[in-house]
């Protein structure tokens, strides 16, 4: 038998696991017996372990998330039951609380809560020196991040070529919205800069031109920010493409004038709005002034090169479906290259859950435990919102309709949009699996059921049909008319989309 293998479920092949990469590079003397496997959402559980299995390691280490965790769970039944002289470690956010709770921690021999960088290679050497340790649930120590080694040594020359690369400047965040598990840090701990843009450069003189930043709040710290935007400035070519996640309401002059210095296309922004509501903010601790998120958003979107991807949170204690929709419309009417709107999950361990009794918050039983029905929004509401959330992923957010939608959505977009997602689910039955000629037809079907023009309409949406470079004719279109090509509208935005799932 061999050593240690650490292993994952990622939910696209394009994405790369940063927490494996960080248990490797501080494995120290035993980093020479592990290996990195990782595996795709849809893949047979039956497939992995034979996979895993044909390392003949004695350990696996599984990093467990709420994407993941169903299908690890059966991989990790399976293991158990065919090698059970193999020992599992699970670790990660999903089981790093309610661990009593979950089947995946009462299969595995051990699980790791919380930080892992020290506590698994020290449970890992105790385990291979025959000392396993009494106890079966392990609190990660946290140390000085200047005491872990940096992980992006592990990422493989090919993981460099076709892969996204994800770093992290910082780890932990200052704020307390209690939708997220961030909010049980204390704080925001920077790694040391010299250090990690010397680890930047690495991978840039490597080849990799595709970074994401995994930091909850990259603009916390001003003259951080400035120091990673002046190494990208430095090094701007045809393909960099650079993700981060901005606080919404902190974006000061010094920043603006570095933005400004980037050509489009190379900045992507995600920007967490959340909610508009400032008594729905107030009830989960979330400190956001709207007035400067507003004008912030709005030089983002008016000034500045960069995409610029906003989102929504469905379902919070106490916001209703009317509250919701003046908050789409608000960021709406600022234009963000994408809206992303979300239903509210809850995350194990997360302070949400304090809500669930006085707002009658009702979850899936199984991950990722999205919210079916709360005191403000019954069962169909939710329903109906994630039915809205999937049509606007591919009329508003594709970028393939930038002439019907704003036919479709006037001057109430909430309102429209929601007519047309009721409208097309109950003709078609459907949120999948839409061919762009069938999705075409539906848009054109129903502007004209509302009154339109039918001109107008079939223009609009042939227009944009072709102007995405499809082929063929719509059945709306006149005999032997087409229309002009029109250039596509989507870019490097559709090629950031992928790191959203």
């Amino acid at each position: 038998m061999s050593g240690i293998t650490l292993a994952t479920l990622n939910a696209r092949h394009v994405h790369t696991a940063l927490g494996l990469r960080c248990l490797r590079a501080n494995l120290g003397a035993l980093r020479e017996e592990s290996r990195i496997r990782e595996f795709v959402l849809g893949d047979r559980p039956a497939d992995i372990a034979e996979r895993l299995l044909a390392d003949a390691p004695r350990i696996i280490g599984f990093g467990v998330y709420i994407w993941n965790v169903e299908d690890t769970t059966r991989v990790v039944a399976i293991l158990k039951r065919v090698a059970p002289q193999v020992t599992v470690i699970v670790g990660g956010p999903e089981v790093s609380h309610e661990t009593a709770d979950q089947r995946i921690c009462a299969l595995a021999d051990y699980v790791v809560t919380g930080w892992g960088d020290v506590t698994f290679p020290k449970l890992c050497a105790d385990i291979l020196a025959g000392k396993p340790p009494a106890e079966k649930v392990l609190a990660g120590l946290q140390p000085p991040l200047a005491d872990i080694a940096l992980p992006y040594d592990e990422y493989t020359d090919n993981d460099i070529a076709r892969r996204f690369i994800y770093v992290e400047a910082s780890r932990g965040c200052p704020f307390k919205c209690e939708f997220c598990l961030s909010a049980l840090d204390k704080t925001a701990w920077p790694f040391g800069q010299e250090r990690f843009l010397a680890a930047l450069k690495s991978l840039y003189d490597r080849g990799a031109r595709h970074f994401r930043f995994v930091d909850r709040t990259f603009n916390l710290k001003i003259a951080a920010s400035l120091a990673i935007l002046e190494f990208f400035l430095e090094r701007l070519s045809d393909d960099l493409f650079v993700h981060f996640e901005l606080i919404p309401d902190h974006l000061p002059e010094k920043l603006k004038s570095a933005i400004l210095r980037f050509p489009p296309g190379v900045l992507h922004f995600e920007v967490g709005i959340q909610t508009w509501d400032a008594e729905v903010q107030a009830r989960i601790s979330r400190r956001q002034d709207n007035a400067a998120a507003e004008a912030n958003l709005r030089w983002l979107r008016e000034e500045s090169p960069a995409l610029l991807h906003v989102d929504l949170i469905a379902g919070l204690p106490g916001e209703d479906l009317e509250t919701f929709g003046r908050g789409f419309d608000r960021l709406y009417a600022l234009k963000p290259h994408e809206i992303q709107v979300g239903i509210l999950k809850r995350l194990r361990g997360a302070p949400i859950d304090r809500h669930t009794e006085t707002h009658a918050m009702r979850y899936s039983p199984d991950a990722p435990y999205t919210v079916l029905a709360t005191d403000a929004l019954d069962f169909g509401d939710i329903q109906r919102i994630v039915r809205f959330a999937r049509y606007w992923d591919l009329v508003g957010n594709s970028g393939r309709f930038p002439r019907t939608l704003p036919l479709l959505l006037g001057d109430a977009p909430f309102r429209r949009f929601m007519a047309f997602a009721d409208w097309i689910y109950a003709n078609t039955g459907k949120t999948h699996e839409f061919a762009l000629e069938k999705l075409c037809g539906c848009l054109h079907d129903f502007l004209c059921a509302q009154g339109m023009d039918a001109a107008t309409v079939a223009a609009a949406v042939a227009a944009d049909f072709e102007g995405g470079g499809a082929k063929g004719r719509l059945p709306f279109m006149a005999k032997g008319t087409r229309p002009e090509p029109q250039p596509a509208t989507r870019g490097k935005l559709r090629q950031a989309r992928h790191a959203h799932a």
